[in-house]
């Protein structure tokens, strides 16, 4: 079990302990729902919900489990420096909730009280949503929403061959209006779920794109998540290796990168491209860096309000094991289980890091769902730790710096020299040839890794950036010689609990925030 040793008590069969490593401002993903997810075996034990399962939640039980769930699980134990008493029934509610929808009303006055974004009801169709990303087939368009500083909505990233992609949405549109609907005012939630629907019927979008604005008229679809899309996994040329990987959130991502690695064939060098992944299961993460990391090397740690603090390690059971040089491509979309995983590899000095700073989602949320006769009374999404890289560092509304930094300006964007999967030629077209790129941020990746690789350049794969600033910040060696005296709590099994993060990414402060699918 990972990451819930502090709590087996509380969970049952028939409940999800979510791990959630939101993105720093608050991220829905419009097909998917958060980033980082774990399920496990045990009981829910709370007194207010000692009554038969098979009967229905009044409102008030609702309320009182939900504010119980605060009381025991909350990072900060001042609660936002107020007392949380004062938001009992019988101070503030009493014979005042009749409805589901009241209590849902009042769950959520208490929960905005705490000043935490990430913590919030999830009602009964947003619960069902959580379910239902963990088989990676979710109804949208499959789009990444969230709310930046200026409280705006706006796209985060579409997600690949969806209908979002194709219709031409792209990151850091504002969405406007939704079905006619104005955004402005509405929240994450709200906007979420006026662009999800039944695949099949249309949604109309208005968004910002610069000084313009444009419309769009979608197809929602049933939204299934691939890892590594067709013709993203490549040979570069005969010694390197290629990688786009897109997700975390499938349940079986993990096994998807390893059955691509091996089919590679040999792979003296890799990149791996986890630009504008938003996150996903944290088994995958965990798997993944399994593949690159000696045994007993630390992946990842989080800290309870408690101070409790646990650490998962690598461990020998691995899908594949990969010796070869490393370079890990990483942008400002790049958050959650990607910044788990890229903190791990450039901590370990197992990889160097290309591109930009990560978005920089380090705050643990968990899922609990609230049962009834009906199946699911909702469920709540609540800050409960933060999570540190293996060298202790708190990437919070921090991000990770790469090795090489390649920032890209909008002129680059304009001139497709950014991540080259953003053109769609470019994702249909089998015979793409990646020493030819115009993507300025690869074009570095892969100079940096002819070097480790002793590879003469040709002019083709060392083209110097332009019309771009690269920085070169302290890179570390790529070494197979590892520390292997630091050892922490936990082996890793590999044993296949479901972890998952927001793609409604859901996931946080996921914009990854929980995140939102759509």
């Amino acid at each position: 079990m990972i990451y819930s040793v502090k709590y087996y008590n509380y969970f049952s069969e028939n409940h999800i302990e979510r791990i959630t490593l939101n993105f720093s401002k608050f991220i829905k993903l419009a097909s998917f729902s958060s980033l980082l997810i774990l399920t496990c075996t045990s009981s829910i034990n709370l007194e207010v919900t000692a009554r038969p399962q098979s009967q229905e939640l009044k409102p008030e039980e609702l309320y009182q489990i939900v504010q119980t769930m605060v009381y025991s699980y909350y990072l900060d134990p001042s609660f936002n420096n107020q007392d949380l008493s004062i938001w009992s029934v019988d101070k503030r509610y009493k014979d005042k909730l009749k409805t589901y929808d009241d209590s849902k009303k009042a769950i959520q006055t208490m929960l905005a009280s705490l000043g935490d974004r990430y913590t919030r009801f999830l009602d009964k169709e947003e619960f069902k949503e959580e379910l239902q990303a963990i088989d990676a087939k979710l109804p949208g368009i499959g789009i990444q929403i969230g709310l930046d500083k200026s409280q705006r909505i706006i796209v985060i990233a579409p997600i690949q061959g969806t209908p979002a992609f194709k219709a031409g949405l792209m990151p850091k549109d504002e969405i406007l209006e939704v079905d006619g609907t104005p955004t402005k005012g509405l929240s994450i939630e709200e906007v979420a779920n006026k662009i999800r629907g039944n695949p099949g019927s249309e949604v109309k979008i208005l968004v910002q794109r610069g000084n313009e604005k444009k419309d769009f008229s979608i197809t929602r679809a049933e939204i299934k998540m691939e890892a590594i899309p067709e013709g993203q996994a490549l040979k570069i040329n005969e010694k390197a290796c290629y990688i786009h990987f897109s997700s975390f959130i499938g349940k079986d991502s993990s096994d998807e990168f390893a059955s691509k690695l091996k089919q590679l064939g040999t792979c003296q060098g890799l990149i791996l491209d986890l630009r504008n992944n938003p996150g996903g299961l944290l088994d995958n993460a965990i798997s993944i860096a399994n593949i690159f990391m000696d045994d007993k090397l630390d992946i990842v740690s989080t800290v309870d309000r408690d101070g409790y603090v646990i650490t998962k390690t690598t461990g020998d059971k691995r899908l594949l094991e990969y010796k070869g040089k490393l370079v890990v491509l990483v942008n400002e979309g790049s958050a959650s289980a990607s910044e788990i995983l890229s903190g791990a590899l450039k901590d370990q000095n197992r990889a160097v890091l290309v591109g930009e700073k990560t978005f920089g989602k380090g705050l643990v949320q968990l899922v609990k769902g609230i049962p009834d006769e009906r199946g699911s009374a909702g469920g709540l999404n609540i800050t409960m730790a933060k999570y540190l890289t293996p060298k202790g560092t708190d990437i919070h509304k921090i991000g990770i710096e790469p090795n090489y930094k390649v920032k890209l300006t909008e002129e680059n964007y304009k001139n497709k020299q950014g991540p080259w999967f953003s053109d769609f030629d470019n994702i249909i077209d089998p015979k793409l040839d990646l020493k030819k790129t115009t993507d300025l941020q690869l074009k570095k990746a892969i100079e940096v890794l002819n070097k480790e690789l002793l590879i003469t350049s040709t002019p083709e794969t060392n083209t110097t950036v332009s019309s771009t600033k690269t920085e070169i910040i302290s890179p570390p060696p790529i070494t197979e010689d590892l520390d292997k005296e630091k050892t922490k709590s936990e082996i890793i099994d590999n044993s296949k609990s479901v972890i998952k993060e927001e793609t409604e990414i859901k996931k946080e402060e996921s914009l990854p925030a929980k995140e939102n699918a759509k």
